[in-house]
């Protein structure tokens, strides 16, 4: 190589050099750091199951549930006698599941069992029937979620949001409803439930409430 084209090139390097360390610093100084708080800011716009059973269960949910139900007598009966019309009366069916029912009904109250299940003797349902309400602290199925047919699969962007919104509605149950309840004290007592159940067994009905008093 001549000593013209090799001094012809140095200058070249050095412009390029420059630029590449120019556009480093540009970089650089459009980069922003994301710190743990800006993170979460971040993450803000996705879909928070916990989120939307907080704003749905107390405005919409449980009062539709509410004004939906119907005496735990009149529905047990009606499923005796035939389950398709009490489903087509009474129910809420959402996809393949069974009928959701949403409920009232007042009785005694028993012993709880060690799984949080409450019976109640409740006049003019069936003696084979065993009525039994979720006091925790375990809630399970998805009764609240589908009562009202108004949560639906479609609105979600995959089952697993689906099956979380369920979990956090029953976790509402757990804050809204049966915090205050003295469960060490129930047997006995006369009690009045607002709830919802799904007859997957058709000798228990497990009833996920909305409201509990102790009335008696």
């Amino acid at each position: 190589m001549s000593t013209r084209n090799s001094l012809t090139q140095k200058p070249v390097r050095l412009v390029v050099g420059a630029a590449a360390l120019i556009l480093l610093v540009l970089m650089f100084a459009s980069t922003k750091i994301v710190t743990g708080s800006d993170a979460s800011g971040a993450a803000s716009g996705t879909f928070s199951p916990q989120s939307f059973a907080q704003e749905k269960f107390e405005s919409e949910i449980a009062p539709e549930i509410s004004d939906r139900a119907e005496d735990l007598a009149v529905v047990s009966n009606a499923l005796k006698a035939d389950p398709a019309g009490a489903a087509e009366q009474y129910g809420v069916v959402t996809g393949s599941s069974p009928a959701v029912y949403s409920v009232n009904l007042t009785g005694i109250a028993g012993q709880m069992d060690a799984n949080g299940l409450l019976p109640v003797q409740v006049e003019g349902v069936p003696a084979d029937i065993k009525v039994l309400v979720q006091m925790g602290p375990a809630i399970n199925g998805t009764a609240i979620r589908d009562a009202t047919g108004k949560v639906d699969f479609a609105q979600f962007k995959n089952q697993i949001e689906y099956q979380n919104v369920g979990a956090e509605l029953n976790n509402q149950v757990k804050k809204v409803v049966l915090d205050s309840v003295d469960k060490s004290n129930l047997e006995g007592k006369t009690v009045s439930v607002t709830g919802a159940f799904q007859p997957i067994n058709p000798a228990a009905y497990i009833i996920t409430p909305v409201k509990f008093e102790v009335t008696g």
